[in-house]
């Protein structure tokens, strides 16, 4: 695990006059960013392969489609929980499973209640780190399996995020300064809490429209954006040409929660969004 240098300070202190830097360093956020482990890396997590489910916990079905692919897992007890805002648990592993079959047209529609299955979280006892790979139901084929290592550091609001119209409010920052921004975040980012980098609208509020009943709730909605302001990115799962995984045209997959429930293991209350390109 390490700690490296933050650019994004770097960023902001260059592009933006003082008082502009300082509203926007106020609003990152720690994050785990995790990427693909080198032989000297310690391992925090993987891509792909398969999951080490034990005994009496079933692979996730969503019934009527079929089994979910397996994503990732992390071990909680490996990542920066000091350093995140977010209350993670002390132990065990994050398992991320998501139905994303080419050959079948179902998609998990976060303002679609009836294809939540398709998405799932499990948090596994730390005694399943030890259990024997579960092998992979017939007819799904695993992703190659990639290990994770874990480098902590801030995380930027999306430029038409809440957070940063609550700050800014009429004030615009430069281009230069955006550029700047979307460059560093450029390539995979895979990540445990934080600001999510959203590919379209803000993660937040297509979960909290989800999270109102979705359905034909208009998106002007004024409950909305008061329902978005209650969730935290989990995590966000990218597009990863070494798992072999895309999503859509380059998309991401989110995992979000409302603090209280992630504090209190509720995981099943977790809700999933995602987007490409």
């Amino acid at each position: 695990m390490s700690t490296a240098p933050d650019p994004l300070h770097a960023l902001a202190r260059t592009h933006l006059p003082p008082d502009l830097a300082d509203r926007w360093i106020a609003l990152l956020r720690p994050a785990a960013h995790l990427r693909k482990a080198e032989p000297a890396d310690p391992v925090v997590g993987r891509l792909g392969g398969l999951p080490r489910l034990p005994e009496g916990v079933d692979w996730p079905v969503w019934e009527g489609h079929g089994p979910l692919p397996f994503v990732a897992a992390v071990d909680c007890a490996a990542l920066p929980r000091e350093t995140l805002d977010v209350p993670l648990p002390a132990d065990g592993r994050l398992a991320f499973f998501y139905y994303g079959d080419e050959d079948d047209d179902a998609l998990v529609d976060t303002a679609d209640p009836d294809t939540w299955a398709g998405a799932r979280v499990l948090h596994l006892p730390p005694e399943s780190a030890t259990a024997p790979e579960r092998p992979a139901p017939a007819g799904l084929t695993p992703f190659p399996e990639v290990p994770l290592t874990v480098r902590t550091g801030p995380s930027a609001p999306d430029f038409d995020s809440l957070a940063l119209t609550a700050a800014f409010g009429e004030d615009e920052l430069p281009d230069a300064f955006k550029r700047a921004v979307w460059s560093h975040q450029s390539g995979v980012a895979h990540q445990i809490g934080g600001h999510a980098q959203s590919v379209q609208t803000a993660v937040e509020i297509v979960v909290a429209h989800g999270a109102l009943g979705g359905g034909d709730l208009s998106w002007e909605d004024p409950r909305i954006e008061k329902e978005a302001e209650g969730w935290v990115l989990l995590a966000q799962l990218d597009s990863d040409e070494d798992a072999d995984v895309m999503w859509g045209d380059g998309g991401a997959l989110y995992w979000l929660i409302r603090p209280d429930d992630l504090a209190a293991g509720r995981f099943e209350k977790a809700m999933f969004t995602w987007q490409c390109c």
